[in-house]
């Protein structure tokens, strides 16, 4: 948008000043525009084995929160982390959607749509890999040293040999591996 030019006849710094006019007022309505449809912008993103899904809106709010029946199988922990992955994931693809329109309707100041997308990029940035529960086999628990299973007996606790006279160790003391 060009600035009006004054200064000249009445007449023309009349038409100036009504073409001035116009173009703040269609410039106001490409942005009322553009608000309108940020304020409709969605985003639904499902986990990856499809026990969560979750819709956001375009102020990264959570609109929509469905939880199949397989959760039941998962530890409380896993099924916190599993939303809040998947509602990251959605949010930060609310920044495309915003560009989008963004640039559709008031593209031509740059500076602006800049603007808001960086904001909307440091709002919802992408979020860290995907840290859901592996998909296929996966080792469920992990145990080390004499641990005993729940229904398994305790082992006897190790004892070490008694020194024997042929071990090659011979540097004077037990012998390290037993």
């Amino acid at each position: 948008m060009t600035q009006p030019r004054f200064g000249g006849d009445g007449f023309q710094t009349e038409q100036e000043m009504r073409r001035w006019a116009a173009d703040i007022e269609a410039k106001a309505q490409r942005y009322q525009t553009m608000q309108a449809e940020v304020a409709t912008v969605t985003v639904t993103e499902t986990s990856r084995d499809d026990v969560v899904r979750v819709t956001v809106d375009a102020t990264g709010a959570v609109t929509d929160l469905v939880i199949s029946d397989k959760h039941r199988d998962l530890p409380g922990t896993e099924l916190a982390t599993m939303v809040l992955t998947t509602m990251r994931r959605a949010q930060s693809k609310i920044t495309d959607q915003v560009a989008e329109v963004m640039v559709r309707t008031v593209g031509d100041d740059e500076q602006t749509v800049n603007a808001v997308v960086d904001s909307y990029r440091q709002r919802f940035p992408e979020p860290e890999p995907d840290l859901e529960r592996p998909t296929g086999s996966a080792v469920e628990e992990m145990r080390l040293g004499d641990v005993p299973e729940e229904d398994e007996t305790p082992r006897r606790p190790h004892r070490p040999r008694p020194p024997r006279d042929d071990d090659e160790d011979d540097w004077g003391g037990p012998p390290i591996l037993t």
